[in-house]
């Protein structure tokens, strides 16, 4: 199955809380999304009324659309448990919270899942603990191959 993470959320934040959202999607989105073309530069969630809103994700259209084919901007909802939403919309209150779209996936019934988490923006100092953490990894990963 279709699996698409956002890297870049991981460099970005630092990533406290986790949750896994259904998406409101059409049928032309998911076909996309089964196919792997998302991107997720620059996309973030929000909250309008009670409610969860990602932004800015980019959905490929469906090449095989016709003219009920998506806009690859729009806004989609996401679905979450009421006390789930109270919870994040309470962290979000705080000073440096967002919330990230972390990665895309199909679960096992067929439907698209949205992993989004709650994290703080990470100084230049910690990015640059994250690229040394990685390459340390990399380093130890090659020996022991050896």
């Amino acid at each position: 199955m279709a699996e698409l993470k956002n890297r870049s959320a991981y460099y970005e934040f630092a990533i406290e809380d986790k949750y896994i959202a259904g998406m409101v999607l059409t049928g032309t989105e998911i076909k996309s999304i089964r196919g792997g073309k998302v991107s997720f530069n620059d996309s973030f969630c929000y909250f309008s009324k009670g409610e969860l809103y990602v932004k800015s994700l980019h959905i490929s259209e469906y090449s095989h659309g016709t003219y009920a084919n998506h806009d690859p901007l729009r806004e989609r909802k996401l679905l979450l448990q009421k006390k789930e939403l109270r919870k994040m919309e309470k962290k979000l209150q705080e000073r440096g919270y967002t919330i990230v779209p972390l990665r895309i996936f199909i679960n096992e019934k067929g439907l698209a899942k949205m992993e989004v988490g709650l994290g703080k923006g990470k100084k230049l100092h910690d990015k640059r603990d994250s690229i040394k953490q990685r390459e340390a990894d990399r380093e130890l990963r090659r020996n022991f191959k050896l």
